[in-house]
């Protein structure tokens, strides 16, 4: 499975023990993050992950910023994407289970890396119940 990841500023060490994981578990990884500290516009990294995604270039995406806000608002932009803002493994399974989401938003300032590691795991393994939940995903492009 091929996932993009996609961070700023705030993210490097996320990324970095996400891309450590991932590989442990022979996912392919494109990589569209920055690895520096130095400010950087989350919006560019964003739109890469959301692209490969929306091309189906990868099966999932990960975004991380500060707050997991303005990159989501970024990436959910894109047609064809439903990314979900997570912060608990909690969220991360509902997301994947009711809203079919392909990319899991993270925010850095807000989690641990612990907690990001065991997010991305349960987002990536956990599937679409369907059923009463796809005429509603169905709806959410306008």
């Amino acid at each position: 499975m091929k996932i993009s990841i996609g961070n700023d500023h705030a993210g490097p060490a996320y990324k970095n023990a996400i891309v450590a994981f991932l590989t442990s578990k022979n996912y392919d990884i494109i990589n569209h993050g920055t690895d520096g500290f130095e400010s950087v516009d989350y919006p560019d990294f964003g739109h890469l992950v959301a692209t490969d995604v929306a091309n189906k270039t990868s099966h999932f995406g990960i975004v991380i910023c500060g707050s997991g806000n303005g990159i989501n608002m970024t990436v959910n932009k894109h047609k064809d994407i439903r990314a979900a803002l997570c912060w608990t493994k909690e969220i991360a399974a509902l997301a994947r289970q009711h809203n079919n989401a392909n990319i899991i938003s993270i925010p850095a300032r807000f989690t641990s890396i612990e907690q990001v590691v065991e997010m991305v795991e349960i987002f990536l393994n956990t599937e679409f119940e369907g059923g009463r939940h796809t005429k509603r995903v169905d709806k959410i492009m306008y």
